[in-house]
């Protein structure tokens, strides 16, 4: 089978960009939350290309972000979120009718296994600080981001799908 050609290639240079700039550029950080829309280009890849290449995408993103925006403080257990993320949202998404509850499933499945769990574990284990505090404000900042979470991946995701992309992903 051929699961690399140019387009792929290009398609995922894009995404990273994208990924990055959601992430990194256009993000509101402190050292312990985030509240960015960088899982945005990472669902929408996985949408189209699957959940491998969708959690390669991610964990590349968050590999070359990190040496781009954050030298010297790369973290390899937020690269493995970042590639479980994007295989969460292909394993959701891929070859599959986009609707409002497998959104939301996936979303939920990413928020609860991985920002809350996963990267609550990462952040203790680098600032050795206690994981009470980390979990509280994230479950906060998780109640208020996962309805326009929601909103967002299915808009972007269903106009994207029936309008534009499905077009050029056809282009020979």
């Amino acid at each position: 089978m051929n699961y690399v050609n140019v387009k792929t290639i290009v398609f995922t240079a894009i995404f990273i960009s994208l990924t990055i700039i959601f992430t990194h550029v256009f993000a509101i950080q402190t050292p312990f939350i985030r509240i960015s829309f960088g899982f945005l280009p990472v669902a929408l890849f996985s949408m189209l290309f699957g959940p491998i290449k969708g959690a390669c995408m991610a964990a590349l993103s968050d590999f070359l972000g990190c040496l781009i925006f954050s030298p010297g403080l790369y973290f390899p257990g937020f690269t493995v979120s970042a590639f479980l993320s994007g295989l969460i949202y292909g394993y959701f998404f891929y070859n599959k009718k986009i609707t409002l509850t497998k959104i939301i499933f996936a979303s939920t499945i990413i928020f609860i296994l991985i920002d809350l769990f996963l990267n609550t574990l990462w952040l203790c284990t680098l600032y050795q600080k206690a994981a009470q505090a980390f979990f509280i404000s994230r479950l906060i900042k998780g109640a208020i981001m996962l309805p326009i979470q929601f909103s967002i991946i299915y808009t972007v995701c269903k106009a994207v799908f029936h309008h534009k992309i499905s077009s050029i992903m056809n282009i020979k």
